[in-house]
């Protein structure tokens, strides 16, 4: 297409788009806008090298000129003008998230570089699942396909509101808290006692070098009065492959115990080691159960350590962390609390991992149907028109704003065409549904808040990046945003998103001057 622009002479036609999408991802009603920072990357590093354009002149038709190939090695930049809405803002179906001026020719290259939004709104809604006060952590590295998929999972997941990701080098580029546990692999690789090559630990505070085998095997035994199992049913190489875990980090153990049984094996094997990390100075930071049944095995483990730390005067055993895993969704979460549970945080894999766009498919949606259409050409506005309406797109040059009504929350999106004089606070607005003619409604806003900013012109970003720590606070003051029935999980009321009445007008006449007049016979 590249080639027949050029061949055409329309390589310095100047055209608009507009990027939008059509429905809300996970039957929601919001989405997260992200990706902004990495498109206009590629856009500054952006150009042709000369293996590019050898591999372009081995595959394209022989009759090609030399001269379109000296034309590409020449293109820059230079001319794209690109407004946005802030990255990690809430976005709606039909409001115009990000528009572009550049040459016709140059645009084609832009569009795949915005499809983040499903990460970081699933992100998103797990968050408002768990509420506040339960951590989340990405667990999906293994769940995606390849490194960079996984990257850009750990990367968006954290933007939407995940506390850590077990992605090492996701935490060295981004600077996301790395937070994970041992594998099953792990325990199952010892099978008794005798494999310990270690067993001493020196206290955290005196130095002293004691032996952890025999304070376990201590502690395992009278724990097993206590929490009324049999030592002898406990797994010897679960126990062996914790004290050798405990001996490589006394200040950070953390267990799964779910690997043989959690009431019989894996809760009297863990306290018999935390017990004996507590006499060395070491406090265990807690477990992770990875199957079973999640509300019942959280309330018995907790149930379980506030017992040992009421016996033994350790009030900090009873608040250990307690993390669950094994295929949670957004419904799973909600389900779970709907149940009770003494769980504290959440390990989330695979329903977010299949979420990383072009490399992983979700399960839950597959794609994000995301669109990017020409508004306006050398100028002049242009129209594509549809049988459907909802694929209709709204010609011309806009602007984006947000008002907000008396409670504080945002009301409503209203595009204009960017000739229009923005609205004002306290000043009537007619807002209508750019294709319905009787749905209309006057708003008079207590805040307006203009969406788009410039952020590339002249070949330069003109506007400073957010780190990503801003991105993620931008998501969550976004939702507060938002009335809680836009971002409940079942049936949400749908945010509405308008047009001026100038805009109406242009849009309706627009459409009438290119709709075709059939005749009747």
């Amino acid at each position: 297409m590249a080639y027949a622009y050029w061949k055409s002479g329309k390589v310095n036609d100047k055209a608009t788009f507009d990027l939008f999408i059509r429905k809300n991802p996970f039957q929601g009603e919001f989405t997260i806008f992200a990706g902004l920072e990495e498109c206009l990357k590629f856009v500054q590093n952006f150009h042709y090298s000369h293996s590019d354009i050898n591999y372009l002149k081995e595959t394209l038709p022989g009759t090609i000129e030399p001269e379109f190939f000296e034309f590409l090695g020449q293109l820059t930049t230079h001319d794209v003008v690109i407004y946005a809405i802030e990255e990690g803002s809430v976005v709606f179906p039909k409001c115009h998230y990000c528009g572009w001026k550049d040459l016709l020719l140059v645009y084609n290259y832009w569009k795949l570089h915005f499809l983040h939004f499903l990460m970081a709104t699933n992100a998103a809604r797990y968050r408002i699942a768990a509420g506040k006060n339960l951590s989340l952590l990405e667990f999906g590295l293994r769940r995606a396909q390849g490194p960079d998929g996984g990257l850009s999972a750990s990367k968006y997941a954290y933007i939407g509101g995940f506390d850590g990701t077990s992605n090492v080098l996701a935490g060295k580029l981004f600077n996301i808290p790395v937070k994970g546990t041992h594998a099953h692999a792990y325990i199952t690789s010892f099978t008794g006692l005798d494999e310990l090559k270690t067993t001493t630990l020196a206290h955290n505070t005196t130095g002293e070098i004691q032996d952890m085998l025999t304070l376990c095997t201590k502690w395992r035994n009278e724990l097993s009065q206590v929490l009324h199992v049999l030592a002898s049913e406990a797994s010897d190489g679960e126990m062996a492959a914790w004290i050798s875990f405990a001996i490589a980090f006394p200040s950070g153990f953390l267990a799964l115990v779910d690997t043989y049984d959690v009431r019989r094996s894996g809760l009297l094997n863990f306290c018999a080691v935390a017990l004996s990390l507590n006499d060395l100075g070491y406090r265990a930071v807690g477990i992770r159960i990875d199957s079973g049944d999640l509300a019942y095995l959280s309330k018995m483990s907790r149930q379980c350590f506030k017992v040992i730390a009421e016996k033994y005067n350790i009030p900090w055993f009873a608040g250990l962390t307690i993390i669950a895993s094994n295929d949670i969704n957004e419904d799973t979460i909600i389900s779970l609390n709907e149940q009770g549970h003494s769980i504290d945080s959440f390990g989330i894999g695979t329903h977010l991992e299949k979420l990383s766009i072009f490399v992983v498919t979700c399960q839950r949606q597959p794609a994000l149907g995301g669109v990017y259409k020409m508004v306006e050409i050398k100028g002049r506005p242009c129209i594509k028109l549809s049988q459907d309406v909802n694929k209709m797109t709204m010609p011309g040059k806009k602007n984006v704003y947000r008002l907000y009504g008396a409670d504080g929350h945002a009301l409503i999106d209203l595009l204009q065409r960017s000739v229009e004089p923005p609205p004002e606070v306290g000043q009537k607005v007619l807002c209508r549904h750019p294709f319905q003619e009787a749905k209309r409604a006057y708003v008079i806003p207590t805040r307006v808040e203009p969406l788009y900013k410039m952020y590339w012109q002249k070949g330069n970003l003109v506007a400073p990046l957010p780190t990503l720590e801003d991105v993620r606070q931008r998501v969550q003051s976004s939702l507060q945003s938002l009335r809680n029935d836009h971002k409940r999980n079942l049936n949400p009321t749908p945010y509405k998103v308008s047009v001026s009445d100038d805009l109406y007008s242009f849009i309706h006449d627009l459409w009438l001057q290119n709709a075709p007049i059939g005749e009747l016979s």
